[in-house]
């Protein structure tokens, strides 16, 4: 099997020697090197690797942020660090393995087998419908990842108030701003968790903490009034799906 892999490293002669290390195992493809978190999240959303290996240290966005970040779109995890004092929290990250700088062939190789036993069984669980380990990376997402400019920003899903559908981008709007992601809001919908956000029209993903109330227009027609006294469409599919979410929480 052909296992498509991103590298993720904030130092280029760390990527270089791994992906150096890694030529003589021509089952795993490298298709991207990634500088820091901010790119590693963006190429998983973008080019979907069977398998990642990531460092731990790294500016602004360290390796358990990245993971935090990517939450149900976590690829197979092999931390590679110079720092063995991370291991146990690796591990608890449900990472596959944990590899020391500088890589040691053999052990490397024993990491490849590892991989590749792991990804045949996803497969072979895909196929028969039965779900493995790996979904206990796959918590709800708790913070989203914006570029604005030549910032970065980091915004706890717990800020935002709702999310606005705007062709290939979504505006997300916070109390003292707003800011244009380039996604879908059907992914963000399928990240975030159910139990407090609710699609409540094809446009619209509310925050159910920022919802003071339902009121109809017309006999067929509701709107969602929030706290902030925005006041957003609802379908009738989203209806639906918001009178269960409440019902649920109760």
């Amino acid at each position: 099997m052909t296992i498509s892999a991103i590298v993720v490293d904030d130092e280029q002669h760390a990527r270089q020697g791994l992906i150096a290390a890694l030529r003589v195992h021509p089952g795993i493809t490298i298709i991207a090197e990634c500088g820091n978190g901010q790119e590693a999240v963006q190429a998983v959303h973008v080019l979907r690797p069977d398998l990642m290996f990531l460092d731990i240290q790294m500016p602004r966005l360290d390796g358990f942020d990245v993971l935090e970040l990517l939450g149900r779109e976590t690829p197979v995890v092999v931390f590679v660090t110079a720092h063995d004092e991370y291991a146990i929290r690796a591990f608890d990250s449900n990472a596959l393995d944990y590899l020391l700088k500088p890589i040691n062939p053999a052990r490397l190789a024993r990491t490849v087998d590892r991989i590749e036993q792991r990804l045949q069984q996803d497969e072979r669980d895909r196929y028969v419908g039965i779900t493995t380990g790996r979904q206990e990376l796959q918590a709800p997402l708790r913070r989203i990842l914006v570029r604005d400019g030549g910032d970065v920003h980091v915004i706890p899903t717990d800020e935002v108030i709702y999310f606005e559908a705007a062709d290939d981008y979504v505006a997300i709007h916070l109390p003292d701003r707003t800011l244009i992601k380039q996604d879908r809001l059907q992914r963000l919908a399928d990240l975030v968790d159910p139990g407090c956000f609710c699609r409540v029209h094809r446009g619209y993903l509310i925050n159910l903490s920022q919802l003071k109330g339902i009121e109809s227009e017309t006999k067929d027609q509701r709107v969602a009034v929030l706290k902030t006294g925005q006041r957003l469409p609802i379908s009738r599919s989203g209806y639906n799906r918001l009178r269960s979410a409440l019902q649920s929480s109760r």
